[in-house]
């Protein structure tokens, strides 16, 4: 199991990378690998500007459809194009290649309410 320690994670399996202002999000190795064989990503708030904990999109498996959440509040500004053609890129990257959303956060001292890689860790064993 891939849990990199640079990054925050939510309770609900998405992962956060802090650029500055802006955040790229995505979804835990656990949570591709629960999954499963990701078929499509759906994302129609780029643009928005959602809250913490806020549905921003959903991936959808073989066998089914999970939805993401926001881990801070913030403003959606760019989804990952490349998902369109290549969803399963989530699978075989999902901490690279296999982003899903970058963002503009909008209350940066919320990323300290989420899971450093250890407390994940200990969520998901």
């Amino acid at each position: 199991m891939n849990i990199p320690a640079d990054l925050k994670y939510t309770k609900d399996h998405e992962w956060i990378k802090i650029e500055g202002e802006h955040a790229i999000v995505g979804i835990t190795d656990y949570a591709q690998g629960e999954l499963g064989d990701i078929v499509y990503i759906e994302v129609d708030t780029e643009g928005e500007t959602l809250d913490q904990e806020e549905t921003f999109g959903t991936v959808e498996a073989v066998k089914t459809v999970s939805d993401m959440y926001m881990p801070v509040s913030g403003e959606v500004v760019e989804f990952n194009g490349d998902l369109e053609d290549s969803p399963e890129t989530v699978n075989t990257d999902c901490y690279g290649d296999g982003w899903i959303v970058k963002i503009k956060m909008s209350n940066p001292g919320e990323v300290e309410s989420l899971l450093d890689s250890e407390a994940y860790k200990n969520l998901i064993s």
